[in-house]
């Protein structure tokens, strides 16, 4: 397993400055938002942003995957939007293309994986519609990757229309690519009660490509520092080892960038004690 940590958490920081104090702190790895600035896959210099972020990746030994999350990339007055299933086809296909764009960047970076969920359903729509729309259009990203090589890691999220490992194995059973994968925020199985954690990992280790941490508490979708939530880190780290897990667990802490110096590191001393018994290479 290799320690990370997510940019969307030094939003204020430039993204090749972050790439250099996560490496100084000893992060091995780091989840890429695309998002504004340099890391804006529709920007015209992107080429040679991205190249550059293959050449400093390459520099300080860290492994990569790409997110998808960014708040108002595509939409600046709603966030996330538009998404896989939102219900004007035409908005949608900004989604798509942003998908395939960052399926893009991580061939290029030899990135892990690239993380997406489903979206907010916000029309009255059937839920057998909103299932057609989703699957169509994660069809064509999912086609993409696998052209490219690349792995997809499907996040439920609360409160998008995938917001259960329950949802996500329905979802399983009406898609059958190869490359859809799973990526786990562990912190969002403690908020929706999807309990106990060990055995959610256990099951699904074989799909995992990627881990999101960060503490949280019942019932409250609010990513905390640990030590400030309620969870029980330790077995969920032990459970990730056990089930095989080599990629990254990435700290998601997207409200800390006020103070991510601290935060970063705060982070990794937490964390790094657990993870390092299982380090990879």
């Amino acid at each position: 397993m290799l320690l990370g940590y997510n940019t969307n958490g030094l939003a204020n920081h430039d993204p090749f400055q972050a790439i250099d104090l996560l490496a100084d702190v000893g992060y091995r790895s780091v989840a890429l938002t695309l998002d504004h600035g340099p890391l804006n896959p529709f920007a015209n210099d992107w080429p040679e942003q991205r190249s550059k972020l293959r050449d400093v990746l390459g520099k300080r030994d860290l492994a990569s995957v790409i997110e998808t999350g960014a708040r108002y990339l595509l939409d600046p007055r709603v966030k996330h939007e538009p998404t896989l299933v939102t219900a004007d086809p035409q908005q949608a296909a900004k989604r798509i293309d942003f998908l395939c764009r960052a399926i893009d960047a991580a061939e290029l970076l030899g990135g892990r994986c690239v993380s997406l969920w489903s979206g907010v359903v916000r029309d009255a729509s059937p839920a057998e519609t909103i299932w057609a729309r989703l699957l169509e259009r994660l069809s064509l990203v999912l086609d993409h990757a696998q052209r490219r090589g690349v792995a997809v890691g499907f996040e439920p999220e609360p409160g998008m229309f995938i917001d259960t490992l329950e949802k996500f194995a329905e979802l399983k059973s009406r898609c059958s690519s190869p490359q859809l994968k799973l990526t786990l925020d562990v912190g969002h199985l403690h908020c929706q009660g999807e309990l106990p954690i060990p055995e959610k990992i256990a099951y699904w280790g074989s799909l995992l490509v990627n881990v999101h941490i960060e503490d949280m508490r019942r019932g409250i979708h609010e990513h905390l520092m640990f030590g400030e939530g309620e969870m029980d880190f330790p077995p969920i780290i032990a459970a990730m080892a056990e089930a095989g897990y080599r990629g990254g667990i990435h700290v998601e802490l997207s409200r800390h960038s006020h103070d991510a110096p601290n935060a970063v590191r705060k982070a990794f001393d937490f964390l790094h004690p657990l993870v390092k018994p299982y380090a990879a290479g």
